[in-house]
């Protein structure tokens, strides 16, 4: 399998980013890989999609901190492939990384996935399902059981206006963004500055207002679903349960946050059944479920970090159920050419 891993940037990729281990993983199988930055890709005139892009030198790693060692250090072999030749290409850019610095460079993976696409690779997740889910609007298309009551509006009147139904306890963020920028938790005695809060989140485009969940105070869990169902093996759930700092409402890492083994509830496994049939009409082959008590507060489909941490906790290794996974599909498209569109194998 020839399978190339789309990020932002190879100089920003950390020992315990995911990807870093799902290359490895897909190496030591036996499989050609590439990392292409978003910033390497070209369509040229032959309608091609082509991209510099960074191969390892061999393919016995058996330590990722050696591989991301050499992948920084420019150890890796740099050469100008054919992406339309690949057989998978995995999108694990995150454009929220991107705001505010190279807002050009948001969308990259999208539109140059559609174009390889096009030419039979399998991209995932599915482009045109990641334009679909790009924002937080994208939570509300899932039952509203499963997710707190939501406000998204530039209007700071309609936006106190809902404060004020939830008892003054919200939590205002960002509509695009993560890893925790820009986001409050508003308290009654808050009013005072809530103005000050929207105008903040407000430089981002539309403001999230969602209800304020008092089981945040104790983290969040993030579930891994692959193919619209949960990632299990050896009856362990792939999952972490995210800490926030002391005095911080943010449980992500990013932000300062720690993880725990997991306790999986019914609510969790309902919630995972609920938006898996969603999942899969939109071709979301990864994506991290953050849960607090009963309801979803955010779906993670653009590069969801935690899949090492959840191996760490589960001491089950993840990340070989995922490339078997893409093995599949690639078999599956070799064997039926042509019978199954991208959408489908995306999440077969």
């Amino acid at each position: 399998m020839k399978i190339a891993f789309v990020i932002n940037d190879r100089m920003s990729e950390m020992i315990d980013y995911s990807t870093t281990h799902l290359a490895v993983t897909a190496l030591m199988r036996g499989h050609e890989v590439w990392y292409i930055n978003v910033a390497d890709f070209s369509y040229d005139p032959d309608e091609m999609v082509h991209a510099w892009s960074y191969r390892p030198g061999r393919n016995n790693y058996r330590s990722p901190r050696r591989f991301l060692t050499d992948l920084k250090a420019g150890n890796f072999i740099r050469e100008r492939i054919t992406v339309d030749t690949l057989d998978v290409l995995f999108l694990r850019n995150n454009p929220a990384d991107e705001i505010g610095t190279r807002p050009w460079a948001r969308l990259v993976g999208i539109n140059f996935g559609r174009l390889a696409m096009a030419h039979g690779v399998i991209v995932v997740n599915d482009p045109d399902g990641l334009n679909h889910a790009i924002n937080k609007k994208y939570l509300q298309f899932f039952p509203s059981d499963v997710r707190p009551r939501t406000l998204i509006s530039r209007n700071s009147e309609d936006i106190k206006a809902f404060a004020r139904e939830q008892g003054g306890n919200v939590v205002i963020k960002p509509q695009s963004g993560s890893g925790g920028r820009n986001v409050f938790l508003v308290r009654p005695e808050d009013r005072p500055n809530l103005n000050q809060m929207i105008e903040t989140v407000m430089r981002d485009g539309y403001v999230v207002v969602q209800e304020y969940m008092p089981d945040a105070v104790k983290g969040d869990t993030r579930l891994f679903l692959m193919n619209g169902r949960l990632i299990e093996s050896k009856g362990r759930v792939a999952a972490i349960h995210r800490h926030n700092p002391e005095g911080d409402m943010r449980s992500n890492i990013t932000a300062g946050g720690y993880v725990t083994p997991p306790v999986i509830t019914p609510a969790m496994r309902y919630i995972a059944e609920s938006v898996g049939p969603q999942l899969i009409r939109d071709g979301m082959f990864l994506v991290g479920l953050d849960i607090v008590g009963d309801k979803i507060l955010e779906i993670n489909v653009f590069s969801p970090g935690g899949l090492v941490g959840a191996s760490r906790q589960a001491k089950v290794n993840f990340m070989p159920i995922v490339i078997k996974a893409l093995e599949k599909k690639v078999k599956t498209r070799q064997a039926h050419p042509g019978k199954y569109t991208n959408l489908e194998l995306a999440t077969l």
